[in-house]
């Protein structure tokens, strides 16, 4: 690590692997959510044309369960980072959940969107929402019955890459945690970081598709390695 005086700007990647210790189901893993769903069916703008009964029903199951899960050792690690952090952070998110914000981190993107919000497709609006989209609920806001899940599918473009790319040429310190690295963009954020001179750190609980891409690389249980490195940073820079 260098050394935490000169690090004021961090960005930090999560994915699916900060939340498996928290029994949401990590995409890729044995017995992961495309073991027992093709993409092809319930994650693309085409299935949701060709099927939406299916796909709505999979993504209010989704939605459903998330509200029972908590946060965990990793989600309350990086809301103290974000709470005593004095520089400037991002947490930029591929999860759909809404652990971070219920753990009591502020700074979070959600590159993917979040199952916890509707979009409308008829008002381009987005709504927060608990319940099901099966029946076709009305528009709180303007009516229409145009409501799909606010979770970005395969082929469409992850929301807010400019900001995410402006917070990446800042960045003295970027973060991987819980990522496969096989999916783009996000994958290819390290590699953004490092061009632009920032240290590049991977934890995750085995070396991901990326790994040889960051110059230094923790493995472990994200609720282990997590805590364990937010106290070794906000230690070093007190």
């Amino acid at each position: 690590m260098p050394v935490m005086k000169d690090i004021r700007n961090i960005v930090i990647l999560s994915g699916a692997g900060i939340s498996a210790e928290s029994g949401i189901d990590t995409f890729r893993s044995e017995g992961g959510l495309w073991e027992r769903h093709r993409v092809e069916d319930v994650a693309t703008p085409e299935a949701f044309a060709r099927d939406p009964d299916l796909v709505l029903r999979f993504y209010d199951m989704r939605r459903a369960a998330i509200q029972t899960k908590e946060p965990n050792a990793a989600h309350l690690a990086l809301a103290r980072l974000d709470a005593e952090w004095p520089g400037e952070l991002l947490i930029v998110t591929q999860n759909v959940d809404d652990l971070h914000e219920r753990a009591g981190a502020e700074r979070v993107l959600h590159m993917h969107g979040e199952h916890l919000l509707a979009w409308c497709t008829a008002c381009d609006t987005r709504s927060p929402w608990t319940g099901t989209l099966i029946e076709r609920p009305p528009c709180p806001v303007c009516g229409e019955r145009a409501l799909r899940p606010d979770v970005v599918w395969f082929g469409e473009m992850p929301y807010r890459m400019d900001e995410i790319y402006a917070a990446l040429r800042e960045a003295d310190l970027f973060v991987s945690i819980g990522t496969s690295g096989a999916v783009y963009p996000a994958a290819g954020f390290v590699r953004n970081a490092r061009e632009m001179g920032a240290h590049t750190l991977e934890l995750n609980l085995e070396p991901s598709k990326g790994t040889r891409w960051f110059e230094e690389a923790r493995h472990g249980p994200a609720t282990q390695i997590v805590p364990a490195w937010v106290d070794e940073v906000l230690s070093a820079a007190s």
